[in-house]
Order: structure tokens, then sequence, then C-alpha cells
């Protein structure tokens, strides 16, 4: 027994019961619908953590001018400069990776619907959601196993606008890194890592695409409205 099998099959429950109820409405679109549906409710689940991510990004920018000055002071010594780091997010009781909380959180969940859409049958059962699409697009088929039937047949451009919505996401979180991102390599990862989601969403299920895309989007609302609210400083 895989340990993704019960919530696969309760997220299968899930996706399925959603689909079937706004089946009437949404129509074609349902079970893709579904999915986004599926994505905000975990989203909504980890707000407790993106509270405290906004509250730790806001301790960190705090902290950036101690930390560039300590990296100018030993920047001949890294042994030096990585302790000294560590005690000073030690003494103000964060850490570097605290704003990185939801992303770990949510990669379960993601591993959960790339299963989902993976699978021929769920607590063995034929999975029917294989049996949606979007626009033409299989929902449990990646892109480069349809680059074969044309680059722009019908399924392949519902992929190219996943992508272009995906990279538009991506610039923002990569700007938007930049202006809180320390020195060094983890700054420059911090703002080369948003692109990676673009090249991870050619090779796992549309529907895992769709995941990345409505979690991306909500995460940039939601840090638009943490920063204002709780990362922004007072006056």
């Amino acid at each position: 027994m895989s340990l993704f099998d019960v919530p696969v099959s309760l997220a299968y429950a899930l996706v399925k019961g959603l689909a079937d109820g706004i089946g009437p409405v949404a129509g074609p679109v349902a079970a893709a619908t579904a999915i986004i549906l599926f994505t905000l409710l975990v989203r909504l689940a980890m707000l407790p953590l993106a509270v405290s991510a906004a509250r730790g990004e806001r301790a960190r920018a705090r902290l950036l001018p101690r930390v560039q000055a300590l990296q100018r002071k030993h920047a001949r010594n890294p042994e030096r400069l990585k302790r000294e780091t560590a005690a000073l997010y030690e003494a103000e009781g964060t850490t570097p990776l605290t704003g990185c909380l939801p992303m770990f959180a949510q990669w379960p969940a993601f591993m959960v619907m790339y299963r989902l859409f993976r699978s021929a049958t769920v607590a063995g059962h034929q999975n029917l959601l294989l049996a949606h699409t979007l626009l033409g697009a299989p929902l449990g088929q990646n892109w480069i196993g349809l680059v074969g039937g044309g680059l722009l047949a019908p399924p392949s451009l519902v992929f190219l606008g996943l992508f272009a919505l995906l990279m538009a996401l991506a610039v923002w979180s990569s700007r938007r890194a930049a202006r809180t991102a320390p020195a060094g390599a983890a700054g420059v990862l911090a703002r080369v890592a948003p692109f990676g989601t673009v090249v991870f969403a050619a090779f796992v299920p549309l529907a895992a695409g769709l995941y990345l895309l409505a979690s991306g989007t909500w995460t940039a609302v939601e840090r638009a409205v943490l920063h204002r609210r709780i990362v922004a400083p007072a006056g």
C-alpha cells in the first residue's frame, strides 16, 4: 500500500464530488474547475502558515541591513559569517526559511494531485476523472506527450496558455524576491526558483499544472494582502 493511497482516494472523492456538483453549470470544464476549487481549499487550510511566513518575512526585511553588514565584515571568513548570521536570526526568533513554510506544506497536496491524475484506478475502481479534458486537452496528459501531435494543435495550445500564465506569476515572484532576498547564492535561488515551475509544468499532467497555477495565483494575492497588513511597517 502506497503512502499516498489514502489521501489520493480522499482527493478523488472530493474532486469528483465537486465536479459532479458544478457539472450542470460548468459543463465540460467542471473537472478543471473542481481542481482549482480543491487547490483553493488546500491553500485556505494553510493560511495560518502563510501569516507566520509573512511575519517571518518582515523580520528578515528588518534584519537585512544587519545581515549585509555581517557579509561585508566577514567576507573572507565564510564560517564566521555563517555563525554570526545564524546567531542573529536566532536572537530575533526567526530563520531564513520561515517564508518557505507554505511551499513546503503544500508539496504533499501537489503530489496527491499528481498521483491522482497518473493513476488508472483509485481504491480499486476506475479513475473516471481521467476521462475529463480542458478545451480538448486531457487532464491526465502532460505537454511532452502532446508535442508529437503538433505544437499549435488545440490541446498543445491549452498548455502553452498555462505556461504563459505561470511565466507571468514567475516574473512577479522573482521581482518580489529581488526586493527581500539576501545577497549571495540564497538570493539568486529565490529569484530563479519561480521559473522552474514553468519547466516543471511541461512534465506533469495538466491537472497538476492547474494546481500550480491556482496555487501560484493564490500566493500572489495572499502575499499582496499580507504584505500590506503584516509585512509593511506601520505608519
